[in-house]
């Protein structure tokens, strides 16, 4: 797992989710009579910037309307968000979260009025989403997905308002739903401006864990960084000596650095 996601550039088991509603438009290649839909998604990538939401999180105020997903068959889909959504995010993610051997694709969906969502897509468009936060302005940040459970399939991890409560929340996929597994609150992932989302997910001795920052996260002082382990359905922090910097981020997701 890379210790941060950079910002695309600008120029140009409680259940929380219902099942997800189909996008307003999907624009591909149309295919030939009998051959269906490809499962298999290649790259996805975001497209069509657009300044209709004006948050301005990740170091400006330019989001995407459009996420545009490469198949295995050569067909390039497009998922055209409707005016009242962008994508407000780095880049999307690629994982198999279902372990059918294709990945999905994992977004965050920001909404005018409610704020920010993950969204998990498939090649025919959304597969599951959270809820909005709530509000607008309100936003969330993927860590990304790794075996927490020891179930041989993948949860998805991410920091919901990590300027605000940081919550860490763990979800599982089912394929059509998530489920949230655990929270902690007090970590963070991101400051507001950055254009990248820190952290990451490592795998060592004690299994997967999520790197973070213990709250407050200031551009100045120093900041404790956290391990944090998914064990006897709970999730479980631990603090390393060093802090928390690109270097020490890139030195524990290689194994070399540990908590204390």
């Amino acid at each position: 797992m890379l210790a941060e996601a950079r910002r695309l550039p600008s120029r140009f088991l409680r259940r929380i989710i219902r099942r997800a509603h189909p996008v307003l438009y999907v624009v591909g290649a149309l295919l030939a009579p009998g051959l269906g839909w490809s499962e298999t998604i290649l790259t996805a990538k975001y497209a069509d910037p657009t300044t209709r939401y004006d948050h301005g999180v990740l170091s400006d105020a330019i989001e995407w309307g459009t996420l545009e997903v490469s198949l295995d068959d050569g067909i390039v889909r497009r998922f055209i968000l409707p005016e009242n959504l962008v994508f407000e995010d780095t880049a999307p993610r690629l994982a198999d979260l279902d372990g059918d051997g294709s990945p999905e694709v994992i977004v965050v969906e920001s909404s005018l009025p409610s704020g920010a969502r993950l969204v998990i897509y498939g090649p025919k468009g959304r597969l599951a989403q959270t809820d909005h936060i709530g509000r607008k302005n309100r936003w969330l940040a993927p860590v990304g997905a790794a075996d927490f459970t020891s179930d041989g399939r993948l949860e998805v991890a991410m920091v919901v308002t990590p300027h605000l409560a940081g919550r860490l929340e763990l979800l599982a996929f089912d394929g059509s739903s998530l489920t949230r597994l655990g929270t902690l609150e007090g970590l963070t992932n991101h400051r507001i401006g950055d254009a990248t989302i820190a952290g990451g997910i490592r795998t060592c001795d004690k299994g997967p864990e999520i790197l973070l920052a213990q709250m407050p996260w200031r551009r100045t002082g120093r900041t404790a960084m956290v391990a944090v382990r998914f064990q006897n359905n709970t999730l479980i922090p631990e603090s390393f000596t060093e802090e928390f910097s690109p270097t020490n981020i890139a030195k524990a997701i290689a194994c070399d650095l540990n908590p204390a």
